[in-house]
């Protein structure tokens, strides 16, 4: 085993896991493979956000064999997003680079990433140019929403990324001070600004495994993305208002003719009942959105840590006991 080194590495490789022990061995491969080639220092901080198969203990047994690993293991499960975070906060590196572990994003893009970052860029985001093994359905969504938040948003997001990517340190420290619970960090690295350029790459299928990211987890993300970065679905509450108040006015007349004209179509409870399911629709729209920005105010208010770590890189369970002792 490689005696650890103290001073910081170069580079730090953020990665969050979650029932990701398939493809774990082969992603630690590949990846040690690409940068021990760059002749840099460098760490891999694998961050396991309460996985359920044996994610975790192949996480320690490759930080025992390989220096270069720094485990850090939450005690739940907190989501990707806030595994990322944790993985930024435990990052020593001049740059930190983000990738998943499920080799969907190949670890060979990284050199690419880490030129541009030479050339001076602080963010260095991978775009997708083909998306192998995914379905035309996640395609679509996924193409529509990044579409969508560009916008309704003020800041520009780059079309057709993900989280993979390289942030400079200077950046790094500016986002770990942004300590918001509903974090949508792709979006979180525009709105901070400085030199930002984009590497096109060929996402590959998944090594192994099913997708973590479920329909549900997509709409949840796509929520956060909006609600964090816009006013616009508050807005629409006031659009909606005024539309339905419009349609009332105008219809007003109508009915009145109609009536004095003899006309069936209005006699009968259906047009009162129709009138009433909408204005009830449109006031129940506007006050589910309030309740998404509210229930985010009420998040953060608590104040309650981002995560909470059982194990991090120095703090090994058996120093812990002979501690306790």
């Amino acid at each position: 085993m490689a005696k650890a080194v103290s001073v910081p590495p170069v580079f730090s490789i953020v990665v969050p896991v979650f029932n990701e022990a398939e493809a774990l061995q082969e992603f630690i491969q590949r990846v040690s493979a690409v940068m021990n080639n760059l002749g840099e220092s460098w760490e891999l901080v694998l961050v396991d956000d309460g996985s359920r198969d044996a994610s975790a203990d192949l996480i320690l047994k490759a930080a025992e064999k390989d220096a270069h690993v720094r485990p850090v293991l939450f005690a739940r499960n907190f989501g990707h997003q806030i595994a990322v975070t944790a993985g930024m906060d435990y990052a020593r590196g001049q740059a930190i680079v983000i990738i998943d572990a499920d080799l969907q994003d190949p670890p060979e893009v990284i050199p690419e990433l880490i030129a541009k970052w030479r050339e001076g860029y602080e963010v260095v985001y991978a775009v997708r140019r083909q998306r192998e093994g995914e379905s035309f359905f996640k395609r679509f969504t996924a193409s529509a929403f990044y579409r969508l938040i560009n916008r309704i948003t003020a800041i520009e997001i780059p079309l057709d990324t993900g989280d993979f990517r390289l942030i400079d340190r200077r950046v790094v420290d500016v986002l770990n001070q942004m300590r918001e619970h509903h974090r949508f960090l792709r979006g979180m690295s525009a709105w901070v600004g400085f030199r930002q350029v984009g590497v096109p790459y060929d996402r590959a299928a998944r090594f192994a495994g099913e997708t973590n990211y479920t329909l549900g987890r997509m709409i949840r993300l796509a929520l956060t993305a909006i609600t964090g970065f816009s006013f616009f679905p508050l807005q629409l509450a006031t659009y909606l208002g005024f539309i339905a108040a419009g349609l009332a006015i105008l219809a007003i007349p109508v009915v009145v003719a109609l009536r004095l004209m003899g006309s069936a179509a209005f006699f009968g409870q259906a047009s009162t009942l129709i009138a009433v399911l909408f204005f009830g629709g449109a006031q129940l729209i506007s006050l589910g959105i309030l309740g998404e920005y509210i229930g985010r105010l009420y998040d953060e208010v608590r104040g309650r840590p981002l995560y909470i770590v059982r194990q991090g890189p120095d703090d090994a369970p058996v120093r812990r006991r002979k501690a306790a002792k």
